[in-house]
């Protein structure tokens, strides 16, 4: 996964998801249609793609001392939110996961009465 399509598109795998521009085109957020809560951002900087995703704070550290191409995010909340800078160092699979888990934290929740 190294174009903003590919990024996008594995974002949009997730159920209930969908592709906003409430920025420029320059920033794509992938949302969830239940709550509209963003759960990525995929935009370009510095020449490379980059995705935004929501993270625990209790596992922020372990990303970023484990992963060079996982950085405190660009233009969000450092403490809840990470950057993955999409330059071929890391395995698709823990992109994915990243994404998985982001978007597991920003789901609608269920009320109970």
């Amino acid at each position: 996964m190294l174009t903003k399509r590919e990024a996008i598109d594995a974002c949009l795998a997730f159920s209930g998801s969908y592709e906003d521009y409430p920025f420029d085109e320059n920033w794509a957020v992938i949302r969830h249609q239940a709550n509209k809560k963003i759960f990525t951002a995929v935009f370009s900087r510095q020449g490379k793609i980059w995705i935004n995703v929501k993270a625990d704070p209790n596992w922020a550290d372990f990303w970023k001392s484990g992963f060079p191409a996982v950085v405190p995010a660009y233009h969000m909340n450092k403490r809840h939110w990470l950057s993955i800078i999409l330059d071929g160092t890391m395995e698709e699979a823990d992109i994915l996961r990243l994404i998985g888990d982001s978007y597991d934290l920003t789901k609608p929740t269920i009320r109970r009465k």
